[in-house]
């Protein structure tokens, strides 16, 4: 199950209109998160390997983020992996490795391509290339507070078996106008979630699950209370994985996007996180 849903960004040139991935950690910038900032240096990620199939963040989790003890070192190890859960891990994309950024947009090409009945070889070359094109420059040219690429992997090391990646999700601030008219006037930002992609022999293993989580918590790590995404309106199963994780429905597109130029209807999906306070 992957979608990549277009996006935004008033910070970012939309050279694949479809994506949105990553860096780094940081904070936000509205009213809850200047507050916020003032502890995030107490913050340390107390990561639990587990099988739970709960993929909401509660109070409990979300407090157990903040830790007056750890050193820099301690800090950088810790926030290696954000998710250990479902025998998987989610970590942040590493961003000066090539072969790394390659195996992400590999990822996310083959599950947004869409097959043609005539060279499709070569034009999902073509699409690849952009999809990998739009990941290098945001790396490039994002604000390590603003942008992240999350990455799913195995959780388990194995020194014989090659590296492989085998999820990816993307996770940009945003302040679109459409999105925060459905949040409290006090929000001026949010973390848009988007280009959420699984390798098909691994789709059905709850690859999705924990990469949404890690999102939960990179968006408390950041200081920012609601997250949201878009889904096709028609996709029953990504909505029903999305809904799991806490999504809420709060809007669709216009009538005339869809009647008119025949994209097909979206929905404004949003998440409310337990920041700790």
């Amino acid at each position: 199950m992957a979608h990549l849903l277009a996006s935004t960004s008033h910070s970012h040139k939309p050279i694949c209109p479809n994506l949105a991935c990553g860096v780094r950690t940081g904070t936000g910038t509205g009213p809850r998160n200047a507050c916020y900032r003032k502890s995030r240096s107490c913050l340390v990620l107390q990561l639990q390997c587990s099988s739970s199939s709960s993929s909401q963040l509660s109070r409990a989790d979300a407090d157990q983020l903040q830790n007056e003890n750890g050193s820099g070192k301690q800090l950088k190890q810790q926030f290696e992996f954000l998710v250990c859960e479902y025998g998987w891990r989610v970590r942040r994309l590493i961003e000066n490795n090539a072969d790394e950024i390659m195996m992400a947009s590999q990822v996310q090409a083959e599950a947004f391509h869409v097959p043609v009945a005539l060279f499709n070889d070569l034009f999902f070359q073509f699409f690849q290339a952009e999809v990998l094109s739009g990941l290098l420059y945001k790396l490039k040219n994002s604000p390590p507070n603003r942008y992240a690429c999350l990455v799913a992997e195995l959780a388990k090391n194995d020194p014989d078996s090659p590296k492989q990646l085998v999820g990816v999700i993307d996770a940009t601030v945003m302040r679109d106008k459409d999105v925060l008219q459905h949040l409290p006037a006090e929000a001026q930002e949010y973390l848009y979630i988007s280009g959420i992609a699984v390798s098909k022999t691994f789709r059905r293993r709850k690859i999705a699950t924990a990469l949404l989580k890690a999102c939960d918590i990179l968006s408390i790590l950041w200081g920012f209370e609601f997250l949201a995404l878009r889904a096709y309106e028609d996709d029953l199963g990504a909505r029903k994985l999305y809904a799991n994780a806490g999504y809420q429905v709060v809007s669709r597109d216009p009538p005339w996007t869809s009647n008119w130029i025949g994209r097909k209807c979206r929905v404004l999906m949003i998440k409310r996180t337990n920041l700790p306070a």
